[in-house]
């Protein structure tokens, strides 16, 4: 890669990130639902992981988590910011490192896609939805392992009605989870596609 393409590569990944913190400046990025937020904000991540990389990819998760983690130590979003409350340390690792590690798996599965889909009919597709799916099962899987027993989410598994943690997060994520996967699947996937070609970068 050459100075000119590494310049290129920074411009969009600031690109990028400039919509990541606009989308929280206008409120764009997360829609409150109930405890949780539903996250628009790995259409983004996704797309740019797709078209930059996976260390792209990693960046723009990171940016992410920066903002959530906000949320969590301000107390923005319930939730998150009980976690706060409980532990410091382990908000931060929910809330950056676990986004740091979706854009990052999302590029790095692209990739692999990107080598089996030659004739690139599906593997867009598929990297979008992967970032709002590695997003939902990471992130309550580190909420059951690491916070499951405390009072806050004990009382959402007893208003769920859950008999054990898969149904707990399977009730709390629900339609919320779904609308997710199906918005980065087709948004995602179809902006990534369509800038892909336009910047002729299907070729390997």
């Amino acid at each position: 890669m050459n100075n000119r393409q590494k310049i290129l590569k920074m411009v969009e990944l600031a690109i990028f990130i400039a919509v990541i913190l606009v989308m929280k400046i206008t409120g764009l990025s997360s829609i409150p639902v109930g405890p949780l937020m539903m996250t628009l904000t790995m259409v983004p991540i996704a797309i740019g992981a797709m078209l930059l990389g996976p260390v792209a990819g990693a960046v723009l998760g990171f940016v992410f988590g920066l903002t959530s983690f906000y949320d969590a130590v301000t107390g923005a979003s319930a939730m998150t910011g009980f976690f706060f409350q409980t532990s410091p340390v382990n908000a931060f690792i929910l809330c950056v490192v676990v986004r740091t590690l979706v854009g990052f798996l999302t590029g790095l599965l692209f990739m692999v896609f990107k080598k089996i889909d030659k004739k690139r009919i599906w593997c867009y597709f598929a990297g979008g939805l992967m970032a709002p799916m590695f997003n939902t099962i990471l992130f309550m899987s580190y909420i059951v392992l690491v916070f499951y027993k405390t009072e806050f989410v004990q009382n959402l598994v007893a208003s769920k009605g859950a008999s054990n943690a898969f149904m707990f997060v399977v009730l709390l994520v629900g339609v919320q989870g779904l609308i997710e996967w199906a918005t980065g699947l087709v948004i995602g996937g179809s902006v990534a596609k369509g800038v892909a070609a336009a910047l002729k970068r299907d070729k390997n």
